[in-house]
């Protein structure tokens, strides 16, 4: 795992979740870089959830260790909370208490708290700042949970499905707002179904499936470690001359369907292609390249689409 001792935020070993006879985390090992940006990806039932649940202390794992900041995550409770910041997907907050007062309350839980109109603000609050939290939408009641879970300056921050529910200016501020906790050195352990969010945000991401780790990289290297090539399609007006393709550099695989030729590969792909038509002499129309995605790596490590549900906990 990389990282030494001195530079390791989280490290959880072996975790193992069983309720009843449904195993929700399977021998789960995760070291987190401090300062770093790390993702958990996995369909609903996966077990991210519980995973984020047993690193935070909140549920006590049947095995296996968790250290946040060299602090055991259910003995060193009361420490641990001084030092992260935690936002769950389901928020139950105090119905009538208003958005400065919940933020005030939470501030009053630290020695050294943000300030609570700079927290409002942060998350685009500031014109609700006087509004009950049981009259906030849905994505007005996530934002709030997000500036609870940073009210008291965390050194580490647990966000699990930070943008759902908010529109595309909301889901863009707080990309920026995660941003600026890994600029100023604050480690982020983030949930997420949204792929762009993950690809733009995420310096690593492990992939859960059936509650173990099936995959673990930057979000590049996710998609080159599943095998995807490259992919460029087009029409040809004539006959592509016998093993034109297939002799160019990075080509790996060539399928035809009538005039509608399908080119798979590694490299500039695009190029390399388009080169070697011109040089032939082959004109041809609709061209089109697509490059792997992390959506593609998901489906391909596995076998199955990530859905965009909520996990449920037992």
């Amino acid at each position: 795992m990389p990282g030494n001792a001195t530079s390791i935020a989280v490290e959880a070993g072996h975790l193992h979740k069983r309720y009843g006879s449904t195993v929700a985390v399977d021998d789960v090992s995760l070291s987190i870089d401090a300062g770093e940006i790390f993702g958990l990806l996995g369909r609903n039932g996966a077990g991210k959830t519980t995973t984020v649940e047993l690193i935070a202390g909140l549920r006590r794992p049947d095995r296996g260790t968790v250290r946040v900041l060299g602090l055991d995550a259910r003995r060193d409770r009361a420490r641990l909370r001084q030092v992260l910041g935690v936002q769950l997907q389901a928020s139950h907050l105090h119905a009538a208490l208003t958005v400065t007062e919940l933020v005030r309350l939470y501030r009053s839980f630290y020695p050294a708290p943000l300030d609570a109109g700079e927290l409002i603000e942060s998350v685009g609050l500031t014109a609700s700042s006087r509004t009950r939290f049981a009259a906030l939408s849905g994505g007005q009641q996530q934002r709030l949970s997000i500036a609870l879970a940073l009210a008291g300056r965390p050194r580490v921050v647990i966000l699990d499905e930070l943008t759902t529910g908010l529109d595309p200016e909301a889901r863009r501020q707080m990309w920026s707002t995660v941003e600026d906790l890994r600029d100023s050195g604050v480690t982020v352990l983030l949930v997420s179904h949204a792929m762009e969010e993950v690809e733009r945000l995420c310096d690593r991401v492990a992939l859960l499936d059936a509650g173990r780790v099936v995959a673990l990289d930057s979000p590049a290297g996710l998609v080159r470690g599943a095998g995807f090539a490259q992919r460029v399609t087009f029409r040809a007006t004539e006959p592509v001359p016998d093993g034109l393709l297939e002799r160019l550099d990075g080509v790996e695989r060539v399928r035809v369907d009538g005039d509608r030729v399908v080119v798979e590969g590694r490299g500039d792909l695009l190029q390399a292609v388009s080169v070697g038509l011109v040089r032939a002499g082959v004109v041809v129309t609709e061209t089109r390249s697509r490059q792997a995605t992390l959506d593609d790596a998901f489906v391909a490590l596995t076998g199955r689409r990530l859905e965009n549900e909520e996990e449920a906990t037992p």
